[in-house]
């Protein structure tokens, strides 16, 4: 299993995920750096908003890192509108997991996140994935959503494995779609992106 090479740019039919730099993290900020995109447990929730006063250093020492790792700015229709990972990539076990998954409120509920889900799909998939997981806070009922949407079967919950911003305990329920899963997921996506 591989994933994208660092400078790669996956693509949809009006998404493109870009390799997050500076400018775009800049770029980026007006459109995530909002209390109700924390309200839904995005960065362990509104304590962190509120606890930081720059998204780019909040952003900086947030998202995942490393090898295991790749973070992209999302645009749609050319404009930043969120961000998105694969992270916890497992070489040997042919497994990664996608999230750090955030969007502005204009574009939820559009075809923005399964687009740019199916190009992250795609690409974990093509570069010989077996599984795709998917990590959820219990209390994030849009993501909890989102996922059940795209197809992913529910794993199993983590009861309090992490804690969050404000110092609660956080329960991780637990997503993943398979190899054999993938073409029966991809169809569903795809329908979904024509509409």
């Amino acid at each position: 299993m591989q994933l994208p090479e660092r400078d790669t740019v996956l693509e949809g039919t009006r998404v493109r995920l870009e390799p997050i730099d500076q400018a775009g993290l800049e770029e980026l900020a007006p459109a995530l750096w909002r209390e109700e995109v924390f309200a839904g447990g995005f960065g362990g929730g509104v304590a962190a908003f509120r606890n930081h006063d720059s998204f780019a250093e909040w952003f900086d020492g947030y998202r995942p890192s490393g090898d295991e790792s790749r973070t992209y700015l999302v645009r749609f229709d050319g404009r930043a509108v969120g961000t998105t990972s694969f992270y916890n990539a497992d070489y040997r076990r042919e497994s990664v997991t996608i999230g750090y998954t955030a969007y502005s409120p204009e574009v939820w509920g559009t075809t923005v996140n399964p687009e740019a889900k199916r190009a992250m799909l795609a690409a974990a998939f093509d570069g010989g994935a077996h599984r795709v997981v998917f990590e959820v806070d219990n209390l994030n009922d849009r993501s909890r959503a989102a996922v059940t949407k795209l197809g992913a079967h529910l794993d199993g919950i983590l009861r309090e494995d992490r804690p969050r911003a404000d110092g609660s305990k956080r329960s991780t329920v637990v997503f993943s779609i398979l190899e054999q899963e993938w073409p029966e997921v991809r169809a569903g996506l795809d329908a979904r992106v024509g509409d």
